[in-house]
């Protein structure tokens, strides 16, 4: 208590005055009498005089504040009025820009660092905009401060950060919010164009926050070609909040519909609507413009987590672009569970929409392919995969498990021992890791009558899975898990082959780093998934 005393300045060596008001006067002279014996307080008795905080000179409160997390700054500031005054200093909430947030920008020097206002622009905004709207567009950061930036643009809008799914019925999509510069920006991540699967993704810019002026955040929305307008942003919860355009002419286009959706084409597909020769192809494209140009002028996002990793994962875990026929590319998310490995979808179509669980794996069910001639029939896969089907079924029967539905695939062989059941100590996920890592694989062809987006999937994979894909008529009616085989070609690549439609997916890692997008606890993403998944059941 001395020694607390001396260093902070609230009272002498025998303890604070507090303490000494509380007692009598004859325990006062007692403590007073006492011999201190403790040979610490002595050493610090024998030192320097007592020295508080309030004397340290204002460039060292300075270094020890910016080192401090700003949410704590405001309660230092009603301390005193010196604290006060030292908080206005402008290095201070630079830091904490640039250790919390990322901001590396320097809002005095954007034009000597090599950083113009018009790179700024083009890089994060809108190229298309004419050159000439520069000076009207971009915020006066010659007038601004840090403490601005972190208190109204950066600390308001923390809860925005990270990923989420906007509500756009069955389709869904893949939002990434982040700190770019000394703006906050809503990127909507796009699958590259049919069938490169391998292609990295697309990203535009949905909206944009930034300040304007002094303590003004400015919520801009990025929707349409005729460069950025007024838009709004609500933050319904924690893990939810809403955009909005106030100005929704800027979306429309002077060609009318048909303009709008040409446009929409070229750079959902990357082709026109004279290129797509199959009919049904181009009912689902007109169909998904018509849905999602309804959206253009509010939605709603929910947040999602990328899925935790674990060292014994087969692979690691995260975005996937897969193939899904006539319906394009669409963005997956592979996680595991256990045993057990799930693809569940981020952005989805009028059959499966987004949040279902596409696929599900068996991690206990290896199953070792044949050769590569007998590969090549269709029936011989068949009846390798129906007879682990089989054993499935009859271990939730002995189990009293009430087996999911699962529908014949078209053709059939006859049985044969060529399935293996690895439920045996040191098989399944435990033994898959070590080949999965190790670059050794087997040759792999698809049979005969099977269809495939991409012909230039791996011709040699590493392991393979008994697994289930779900299925279901248009407006997800009638779905049911049909049974198929998960390929593992390596750790960025796998495959599944669905024996109901004789088609095949190929599934590409999204390589992109993600900020604050991390679920806080296994608990919470397994809570993700389910709500995601409500959504559309």
């Amino acid at each position: 208590m001395a020694v607390c005393a001396r260093l902070c300045g609230v009272g002498p060596a025998r303890g604070c005055r507090r303490r000494q008001q509380r007692r009598g006067p004859a325990e006062t002279a007692a403590a007073d009498s006492e011999a201190d014996t403790d040979p610490e307080e002595e050493r610090i008795e024998a030192g320097p005089a007592r020295c508080s905080l309030l004397e340290l000179p204002p460039e060292l409160l300075v270094e020890i504040f910016a080192s401090l997390p700003g949410t704590d700054l405001p309660s230092l500031a009603q301390v005193c009025s010196r604290f006060r005054r030292i908080l206005h200093t402008d290095t201070i909430w630079r830091r904490r820009c640039r250790e919390e947030y990322g901001v590396c920008e320097n809002l005095r020097k954007l034009e000597i660092t090599g950083v113009s206002c018009r790179d700024v622009y083009a890089k994060r905004i809108n190229p298309r905009v004419k050159s000439g709207r520069f000076m009207k567009i971009l915020p006066d950061y010659e007038h601004m401060e840090y403490r601005d930036v972190y208190t109204c643009l950066l600390h308001r809008y923390r809860h925005i950060l990270g990923l989420w799914q906007p509500d756009i019925g069955p389709y869904g999509g893949l939002l990434n919010v982040v700190v770019d510069g000394l703006f906050i920006i809503g990127w909507m991540y796009l699958p590259p164009h049919d069938p490169h699967v391998g292609d990295p993704m697309r990203f535009k810019p949905l909206f944009r926050i930034h300040l304007m002026e002094r303590k003004s955040a400015t919520v801009e929305c990025m929707y349409g070609h005729k460069g950025p307008h007024n838009g709004h942003i609500q933050i319904v919860k924690r893990d939810e909040f809403s955009t909005k355009c106030n100005q929704t002419d800027h979306h429309r286009m002077s060609g009318g519909r048909q303009e709008e959706f040409r446009t929409w084409l070229r750079e959902e597909w990357g082709r026109t609507l004279e290129d797509i020769f199959h009919e049904h192809m181009q009912e689902l494209i007109l169909m998904k413009f018509i849905y999602t140009s309804q959206y253009d002028n509010c939605l709603t996002y929910r947040r999602i987590y990328l899925p935790p990793s674990h060292p014994d994962d087969l692979i690691k875990p995260g975005l996937f672009k897969g193939t899904y026929g006539s319906h394009g590319l669409e963005i997956v998310m592979l996680s595991f569970h256990g045993s057990r490995a799930r693809g569940t979808k981020i952005t989805g179509d009028p059959n499966i929409p987004a949040g279902q669980q596409t696929v599900e794996i068996d991690l206990h069910r290896r199953i070792q392919l044949p050769d590569v001639e007998n590969l090549r029939n269709f029936n011989e896969l068949s009846r390798i995969v129906l007879e682990v089907r089989e054993q499935v079924r009859q271990e939730q029967q002995e189990a009293g498990e009430d087996p999911a539905p699962l529908r014949e695939p078209s053709a059939k062989g006859p049985d044969g021992p060529h399935a293996a059941d690895s439920k045996e100590p040191g098989s399944g996920a435990e033994a898959a890791e070590p080949s999965a890592s190790s670059g050794q694989g087997q040759p792999f062809v698809l049979p005969v009558g099977v269809s495939s987006r991409n012909e230039d999937y791996p011709r040699t994979c590493r392991l393979c899975f008994y697994g289930t894909g779900l299925i279901a008529g248009h407006g997800f009616t009638s779905p049911e898990r049909t049974p198929g085989v998960f390929v593992l070609f390596d750790e960025d690549r796998f495959g599944f082959l669905w024996l109901e439609l004789k088609s095949f997916s190929l599934y590409s890692r999204v390589q992109a780093t993600f900020q604050n997008a991390d679920a806080p606890s296994p608990q919470a993403f397994d809570e993700m998934l389910r709500n995601i998944q409500s959504l559309t059941s």
